[in-house]
């Protein structure tokens, strides 16, 4: 007996309670998380640098009756400078779009989504650039994976050989006799952490932790930072396309396989010293959101379309490079 089929008693239509889209978390991003921010009212300018040698010099002396003093000043540098680019993205919404869009495409949000996620990949590879790249830091090292020679450690995915806590001790170490200043934050991409997490002289040390949490055993960043003596350990976790559009898309994480540990200054002030600076243009941005980025929706009548456009004007200024240790490929 003949019976209807499924397409002659149903048409399919797009759903309007769920749509798919990989939006990444903005904490993903460590951009904004490593080093203060500096708003500043032009493009570009200077800063001042105090020679931290002639601050840390003994020069005081026995003073006899009747003598003055031994008496001393300092170095100033003013010819560092920081330069704002502007960044900008856009995409437009034909009213014809619009009009024709299902209730589950929401075409306005999709379009501010996408314009935010490319400010934020930029202002990430930008500091991935300034700051986790070799060859900007005094400290800089690579990782082997056995014979380790100068400027060289073994991977920290190496589990027997490899000695994360002992690098990190040293890298410590390091930074306080040349600055004067312990190291507080270490930033990492996800390839390395999972390498830590799984690391047994770091599982060692926290398995017999007292704690009130369900899993005491339980490695994250927050015992991870106790363990190392560190205010916060920052996990970089953000992902970019490499590929056309068009094409096979090729993803991988922004940072690579790469850790950093440095010095920075929890607020930026006078006479601070910090490892590294991003200076904000606010005297063009104006009004941002938390990430810096400026918004705005217009209508282009030529082209019956509503653009919806962000924009940032900064610059990532590596200001100490003794206030930095960087490994990079630290794991396999």
């Amino acid at each position: 007996m003949t019976q209807p089929t499924n397409s002659a008693v149903h048409v399919d239509a797009a759903l309007t309670n769920i749509s798919v889209a990989f939006l990444q978390n903005a904490n993903h991003f460590a951009a904004g998380r490593v080093f203060p921010n500096v708003p500043v009212s032009k493009q570009s300018d200077r800063y001042f640098v105090f020679d931290r040698g002639d601050f840390n010099r003994d020069e005081a002396e026995v003073r006899a009756p009747g003598t003055e003093s031994a008496g001393g000043g300092y170095e100033l540098d003013n010819t560092p400078t920081y330069f704002a680019n502007v960044y900008a993205f856009h995409h437009d919404v034909p009213d014809q779009v619009r009009s024709n869009a299902d209730p589950a495409v929401d075409v306005e949000r999709a379009a501010a989504e996408l314009v935010m996620h490319k400010m934020l990949i930029k202002r990430e590879k930008v500091w991935t650039t300034n700051f986790f790249t070799g060859g900007n830091w005094t400290n800089d090292y690579d990782g082997v994976a056995s014979s380790a020679g100068t400027n060289e450690v073994i991977q920290w995915s190496d589990t027997v050989s490899g000695d994360p806590i002992g690098d990190i001790r040293t890298a410590k170490t390091t930074i306080l006799e040349s600055t004067g200043f312990m190291p507080n934050k270490l930033v990492l991409t996800q390839p390395v952490m999972d390498a830590l997490v799984d690391h047994p002289d770091i599982v060692d040390r926290v398995k017999y932790a007292t704690s009130t949490t369900a899993n005491p055993a339980m490695v994250n960043e927050q015992t991870l930072a106790a363990l190392f003596g560190l205010d916060e350990i920052v996990v970089s976790r953000a992902i970019e396309n490499t590929a056309a559009q068009g094409a096979t898309a090729s993803h991988s994480f922004i940072g690579g396989k790469k850790a950093l540990l440095c010095y920075a200054a929890p607020t930026p002030s006078l006479m601070t010293p910090t490892a590294g600076y991003q200076f904000s243009w606010s005297g063009f941005m104006g009004q941002t959101n938390a990430f810096g980025v400026a918004t705005k929706r217009f209508y282009i009548d030529e082209k019956e379309s509503t653009r919806v456009e962000g924009q940032a004007a900064f610059d990532m200024k590596l200001v100490s490079a003794d206030m930095g240790y960087f490994w990079d490929t630290i794991v396999a």
